[in-house]
């Protein structure tokens, strides 16, 4: 007798449903999470507190260039210096912590996918870190310098010099930093949302006119309480809900791609 070749059968992969999570354990992983990304972001405060002199220049060279040094920043309180450093220092070192903050965000949400989609973690991590950091530079390079021209070309108009405390120009700076770096990851969600197959360019394309007014919303939520800082940050997010639409075309997911649902059914019986 011949022997039969046997071959074992192709592993089945995971599906979102089998990888079900309790509502506990997923509070459970949410807390480890949170925990991991707060000591990251610790450790990195500590790395950026012992730069912070640095920093603070770097933080304070926009006004400083736009107005060729004539304005004058101050301090009013017995702790503004130290407190401002601890700012400083703080927003500094959730950039440097980036990328562990967003590798936990992948592994909390990585039981919901599939064995395949998981494998796409080290991108996820190295182009959301890049984008965050490169929203931020952005916001420090081009955004701080219009922003700041405009604000001080007001004081020259009524024959003031300016004046500004530095809580209140760490306030408005950070503001800003933080929501330009968090609207540049736009077009990384836009890619991976789509490979996923949970959007598509279609459906992101059709609702636009309720994007922008999103878009102002969340603008004026995450800005300081005036309409220049509000049309600062607007403007270049519906200009990357724009990229992410064409992110979202040019990555679609083919007929191939897109993942199938089976479903097994019993096997009956042969009828004689």
């Amino acid at each position: 007798m011949a022997s039969e070749d046997i071959t074992p059968p192709a592993p089945i992969e995971q599906t979102p449903e089998q990888a079900r999570m309790s509502l506990v354990e997923h509070l459970q992983e949410l807390r480890t999470r949170l925990i991991r990304a707060f000591i990251a972001i610790g450790v990195g405060f500590i790395l950026a507190y012992a730069i912070r002199n640095p920093l603070f220049r770097l933080l304070t060279w926009p006004i400083r260039e736009v107005s060729g040094g004539k304005v004058l920043l101050i301090g009013t309180g017995v702790g503004e210096a130290f407190y401002t450093e601890i700012k400083v220092a703080l927003i500094a070192g959730l950039f440097i912590a980036s990328p562990a903050v967003f590798y936990e965000i992948w592994k909390f949400i990585a039981p919901g996918l599939y064995q395949s989609e998981r494998k796409m973690a080290k991108p996820f991590v190295f182009f959301a870190s890049m984008f965050f950091v490169l929203g931020g530079y952005f916001c420090w390079a081009v955004v701080f310098r219009v922003g700041y021209a405009f604000f001080l070309a007001q004081y020259a108009n009524i024959g003031v010099t300016p004046t500004i405390r530095i809580s209140e120009y760490l306030a408005f700076s950070s503001k800003l930093l933080l929501a330009f770096a968090l609207t540049f990851e736009m077009p990384i969600f836009a890619f991976f949302f789509t490979k996923l197959g949970m959007i598509d360019y279609k459906m992101m394309f059709s609702y636009w006119r309720y994007a922008i007014v999103a878009i102002f919303m969340v603008s004026a939520a995450l800005t300081p309480p005036d309409m220049i800082s509000m049309f600062l940050l607007a403007i270049p997010l519906v200009l990357l809900y724009a990229i992410s639409v064409g992110v979202a075309w040019m990555f679609r997911l083919k007929p191939a791609e897109k993942p199938a649902v089976t479903t097994t059914k019993p096997e009956q019986p042969e009828t004689v």
